[in-house]
This record gives C-alpha cells, structure tokens and sequence, in this order.
C-alpha cells in the first residue's frame, strides 16, 4: 500500500490523480475535511472524480506523532509531500516545524514501519547557492546542481534553510536503514490550485499587476514532477536527490507569457531593485503595524533580481537516473494551466 502526505496540495493532489490510476491501495492523509474537497475538484477538473473514491483518506498531521500509526498501518512505500511554503519571516518557527520536525516524524515511522522506500519532496531552495561567494566559498561552477556546496553563511530565506534542514533528517533515515529518494522542483505550475502557491502566478497576471522583473529562476510542471517522482520509486535507485526543472525562465518571460495565454494586459514596469528595496519595507511597516500577512519579504525582493541557473542534466542522464525523460516546455504548461482555469 502507498501513503501520501500532503494529498491536499497541489503536487500531493496530482500525484493521487496518477497513482489512481494504475495502482489499487492508495492512502492520503489530511488534517481537515474542508482541504480534502481541493483534491476532488482536481479530479473533477480532469474528468476522473470516479477515481477519487480509490484514495484512502484518513486524519493525522505529520506533527501530532500520536495521529499517525494509523496512517502508516499496512504502507510500503510513502510519498511525504507535505510542507509548508512561506516567505514570510513571521513563520519562521512554523517552517521549522511542520517542514523539518514533520519531517523528521515521517521518517521515523517509515523505520519503525519497515517501509520499502520513501521519496522526499524538497525544493530548489535547498540547494547551493553561486550567487553569494567570498573566501573559502569561491566557485568556478556557473550552474547549481545537486552537488552545489550549501553555504550556511550566504543569506537563505527561511523556506530554504527549513527544506534543506528536511533534507538532512531525510539523510539521516538513510544512514539508519531507509532507502530514500529526493527531488528537488523548481516553481512548480500545475492546474487546480490558482489561489496558493505558485498559482498566485495566473492569479496576479489574470488581475492586472503591473510589474516584472529580469531576475530568472527554474520552473516545471506538476504532472513532470509526479511522473519523475512515480518513476524514481519504481526504480533501483536510492540515496540521490535529483533537480527537477523543465527550463530556467526570467520573471519577465514567464509573467508575459501567462499574460499572452490569458489574453489580458502584459505588465509594462519593470520593477528595478530600488524599487523592490522600499516595497519590501513598506510591506514590513504595514505589516507591523496593521498586523497583516507578509507579501514581499527583503529576500524574496532580492530573489526576483537573482539568476543561478538550476541544472537538470542529472535527472536527464539515462546512466545516472535510469530514466529517459523529457520535459514539456513550460509554454504549454501555462497553456494548459490558463485553459483549464478559464
């Protein structure tokens, strides 16, 4: 039997919609009944609302230890693909805590349980960065890979330092008998879930802001990330982490491209890194003081400036992956995305 965490996120919903339909005994678990309804309306969506009766759903939270035996009761392989993803600095703690310890209680009941493989979803934010060098971090690598030394003194947001914590109690479970397999996604973009995450993208563009930048950063598709995923678990392979990115793409690119597939107005200010400077502290004033959710943080105003460029020529080497996967083109991700949600 196969569990699923976080079944009521974007990647966890597409995952269910592929594992359905080939594999017989599927179990997600969920925190509230209200998220499960998400998951349907993906089903709906594609037509398949048939299939959702196969998924097992029961309650726990992979931070309240005492909720999940049940869920791990007859499982041998787990996909956790629950996490939080926030850049706000107010939730640092929460980050730590649902992305590190969740994780750390995922993988100890995966030992406990004798569980045959576990597949980690991670983040390219948990991977080295080139773009911060000073004496003794000099690089002569002009791409991040998944062997890019992480820097703990380069300026990481909170995501990132929570995911690359994840990682490690992953690593850890390794050490101590797990087979374990990492994949690290670029911005993932995937029908379903236009309102969270990076489907604040269509959101943003479909209202009208009006603002772009140069900065670039890695991009893929969901349904690339859960076939990879499903594949990987099939395989002999275990104890690597794979980067997972279709095309590293600028702001600009990706913001008028989803523009041109909604039909709306394309931004038409760029957005310099002055700019950005106040706007990320206004949002701190307004936030102190009106007591409202963190939109622009310091480092996610810097990263929209940023451009390592994300390698996926390991996931793409047939020798090392034991795959032999090419990647849609994000233009007909957002196409597809855009059409789905019109």
């Amino acid at each position: 039997m196969i569990l699923v965490t976080g079944g009521t996120g974007l990647v966890g919903a597409h995952l269910l919609l592929h594992l359905v339909e080939n594999e017989d005994s599927i179990r997600a678990i969920y925190r509230q009944a209200d998220a499960i309804k998400k998951t349907k309306s993906l089903f709906q969506l594609y037509q398949k609302e048939h299939l959702f009766t196969k998924i097992d759903w029961v309650l726990a939270d992979i931070i309240d230890v005492p909720s999940l035996p049940i869920a791990f009761k007859n499982i041998d392989y787990v996909y956790h693909c629950a996490g939080l993803i926030s850049y706000d600095p107010n939730d640092e703690e929460l980050l730590r805590k649902i992305n590190i310890e969740g994780t750390a209680n995922i993988v100890n009941f995966c030992i406990d349980n004798k569980i045959k493989k576990l597949c980690h979803v991670s983040s390219i934010a948990a991977l080295g960065n080139l773009a911060y060098r000073h004496a003794g971090f000099a690089s002569h690598e002009n791409e991040v890979t998944e062997d890019t030394e992480w820097n703990p003194e380069a300026p990481h947001s909170d995501y990132a330092i929570s995911k690359y914590g994840a990682e490690i109690e992953v690593w850890r479970g390794q050490q101590e008998g797990l087979d374990v397999v990492i994949v690290n996604p670029g911005v993932i973009f995937g029908s379903g879930f236009c309102n969270q995450g990076s489907g604040l993208f269509f959101s943003a563009v479909k209202n009208g802001f009006p603002f772009y930048t140069n900065g670039s950063t890695a991009f893929v598709g969901v349904t690339d990330v859960v076939k990879i995923m499903i594949q990987l678990m099939k395989s002999n392979i275990y104890g690597e982490r794979f980067t997972i990115v279709a095309e590293n793409i600028t702001f600009k690119e990706i913001i008028f491209s989803i523009a041109e597939n909604l039909k709306v107005k394309k931004p038409k200010i760029e957005a310099k890194p002055w700019m950005t400077a106040i706007g990320w502290r206004l949002d701190w004033f307004v936030s102190t003081f009106f007591g409202t959710k963190r939109k622009l943080s310091k480092y996610s105003a810097n990263s929209l400036h940023s451009s390592d460029y994300i390698s996926n020529k390991k996931i793409k080497n047939p020798e090392v992956s034991g795959l032999n996967f090419e990647f849609q083109s994000i233009d007909s991700v957002t196409k597809e995305v855009t059409t789905l949600q019109k």
